[in-house]
């Protein structure tokens, strides 16, 4: 080994023990780790509007929301979607609402730049439907631009061709609510009302209250919504107040002890305003716990106040005792033991949603947040079974049992095609991304290439085994999904960069010599499209427009995902992309700060592409010590 060499694996040695250092540092006592999932700014728009509507304003402490929303707003007068976006018209309109909901008048600058910027977008009547949602429970907007939903939908049948349950997760836990706001219409009066007329481009009385056509097929959906409406101005909706209880009882069933629905701000905002609409108290303790549940997702400073979409602490703990052991951490460290151990509790072993297109499953699984017994899911289930399978704990047999029940979940949840998505089985009738209501293309949960490899990887790490025929099925559909470029589609991460980190992390666990060219095609990817700084990036925009595949400022944790992908790829191959990897740890080298972290600033997780994303404050810690840890090992020939 040359000097430069012994230089460098010095250099990763320090690296590795300031990351693990600071890891560990920041584990709660209970033994997880968590730290803020970060999103766009409507989410605490929302949580504001919804306490002005509850009245419950006055004690929370949103007078700190002002400070946050004008710390988000950027320079061009709107906010973003995700960080360097130029800004989104949505977003901007639901932080203005906010801040005239908080007293700030529109005459302040803030608010005349962000106007200035929104009616150069087309200002609202160009928003999404869940922004004109919220504006018109508060008269902004007319109900009349809104969709329908008729709440005999909570009637179909579970094997009739459509029903609730061909919606995601997310949108079934979002819809069931809204079934019965949208059937109610309401315009809640609050303290201090506002108007937003300023943000239409026209006179508001001129406005057109109708819903967009796309000229295509979707078109037809415009049709039957006019067909709706005319039923509910005629009086004439068969079964609507059995639909509406129907409603109500599925709401009521799903909310957890802690007061959450589904884990999600969006699904808990939305089951709060049905409560509304059905005139529950405020004090009522289904309410109480809701609106406690909202609290909880908060991040308050001395000076801010903002809410999170969702928490992640399953997720942050499965990967940091995964870093932490690939690095050089004993499998039996207190801290390790600790974090297993409370993984074990965490596993949900309640029938939830999925049983229903998933009958012949049995519980076993793990969600992504504290409490979510209802909606658990492949990814973190995945995740979990190999973080435990590294650790080492007390009772070794509770978590191969544990290990086990997982396994056997997860292999029931194949879908037709062959892979796996995140919350359902063969949750794919596309059709329902055409619906108005459904603009932001997130009705469904189909089967993922970056799914699929976790569960592939899992398999592998883990020497755990799933019927030949199913395995095969799964690889089939994997190496179907191979972009002609070499690389593979992040779902849940940004982007193909996430994607093909995955695929290559399990296809060289599962017979890699037989898949040896689909392994070197998507390796050669990632080495094309490294940054000359040594590291990787990605832009958000890569979901809209193909030409940014792997294009973008370099980050820490997409520079982790690639270098993992490499080493993986090398390892199965003999052929270890050399140069590249040195240059890409040697970014993450150098980008270090002090204390043992990496900061980047750029979203890297997906909600929904093209149109949610996220900010993991932790990807940027444990991804890199990851690679990091991977390096080390190579070098040392293990």
């Amino acid at each position: 080994m040359q000097t430069q060499d012994r230089v460098t694996v010095n250099q990763v040695a320090q690296a590795i023990a300031a990351s693990q250092q600071h890891l560990l540092s920041i584990q709660y006592p209970d033994g997880y780790w968590w730290a803020e999932l970060e999103s766009n700014v409507t989410i605490t728009a929302e949580a504001v509007l919804l306490h002005k509507i509850w009245g419950t304003d006055k004690t929370r402490p949103l007078h700190k929301v002002e400070n946050y929303l004008r710390t988000q707003q950027r320079d061009h007068g709107g906010w973003e979607l995700a960080y360097g976006d130029g800004g989104e018209l949505s977003t901007s309109v639901e932080a203005y609402m906010a801040l005239r909901l908080l007293g700030v008048p529109a005459q302040d600058p803030a608010l005349l730049k962000a106007k200035s910027f929104i009616l150069s977008q087309g200002g609202i009547t160009k928003t999404r439907i869940f922004t004109k949602l919220h504006l018109a429970l508060i008269g902004c907007y007319n109900w009349r631009g809104l969709p329908s939903l008729p709440p005999w939908v909570m009637l179909l049948p579970d094997n009739f061709p459509f029903n609730i349950y061909e919606l995601s997760s997310w949108a079934r836990s979002s819809t069931v609510p809204l079934l019965i706001v949208f059937d109610r219409k309401p315009v809640f009066t609050i303290d201090q009302p506002i108007n937003l007329d300023e943000l239409y481009t026209t006179d508001v009385n001129h406005v057109r209250w109708e819903l967009p056509r796309n000229n295509d097929w979707t078109d037809i959906f415009i049709t039957l919504d006019n067909i709706f409406k005319l039923a509910e101005n005629l009086n004439f909706q068969p079964f609507r107040e059995e639909g509406i209880q129907a409603a109500e009882k599925w709401i009521l069933e799903r909310q957890e002890a802690t007061g959450d629905w589904g884990g999600i701000i969006p699904a808990m905002l939305n089951s709060l305003l049905a409560l509304r609409c059905l005139d529950y108290d405020a004090n009522d303790p289904i309410v109480y716990r809701g609106l406690q549940a909202v609290d909880n997702f908060a991040i308050e400073t001395e000076d801010s106040y903002c809410v999170q979409p969702c928490v992640s602490p399953v997720w942050d703990t499965a990967w940091s005792i995964r870093a932490l052991i690939d690095s050089g951490v004993n499998p039996d460290h207190p801290a390790i033991v600790k974090a297993g151990e409370w993984l074990l509790q965490k596993q949900i072993l309640d029938y939830g949603d999925w049983i229903v297109k998933n009958p012949q499953g049995k519980p076993g699984a793990w969600a992504f947040e504290f409490d979510n017994r209802f909606y658990p899911d492949v990814d973190d289930t995945a995740v979990v079974v190999m973080a435990l399978h590294q650790a080492k704990l007390p009772n070794e047999a509770l978590k191969h049992q544990a290990m086990q029940r997982a396994l056997n979940w997860v292999a029931s949840m194949q879908c037709k095609p062959g892979g796996w998505a995140a919350f359902d089985i063969n949750n794919d009738q596309d059709w329902l991304n055409g619906i108005p209501y459904g603009d932001l293309k997130a009705m469904i949960d189909p089967n993922t290439a970056d799914v699929t490899a976790r569960v592939l990887e899992m398999l592998g790490a883990c020497h755990l085994k799933i019927q030949p025929h199913n395995l095969e099925r799964a690889l089939t559909y994997l190496l179907n999904e191979q972009e002609p470029e070499g690389c593979w589609f992040g779902r849940w991460g940004v982007n193909y960069i996430y994607g093909t980190s995955g695929v290559l992390s399990a296809l060289a666990l599962i017979n890699p010599q037989k898949y040896r060219p689909h392994i070197e095609q998507g390796a050669a990817w990632l080495v094309k499209v490294q940054n000359s700084n040594g590291g990787w990036g990605e832009t958000c925009f890569s979901y809209n427009d193909p030409k940014f595949k792997g294009q973008g400022d370099s980050t820490a944790s997409q520079t982790a995902w690639a270098l993992i992908g490499l080493i993986a790829a090398g390892e199965a191959t003999g052929k270890m992309a050399t140069d590249s990897i040195e240059k890409g740890i040697n970014y993450l080298l150098s980008t270090q700060r002090p204390n043992g972290t990496w900061d980047e600033s750029y979203f890297t997780g997906t909600g929904f592409p093209c149109h949610f994303y996220l900010k993991y404050h932790l990807y940027q810690q444990y991804f890199p010590l990851i690679a990091l840890g991977r390096y080390q090992a190579l070098q040392n020939g293990n």
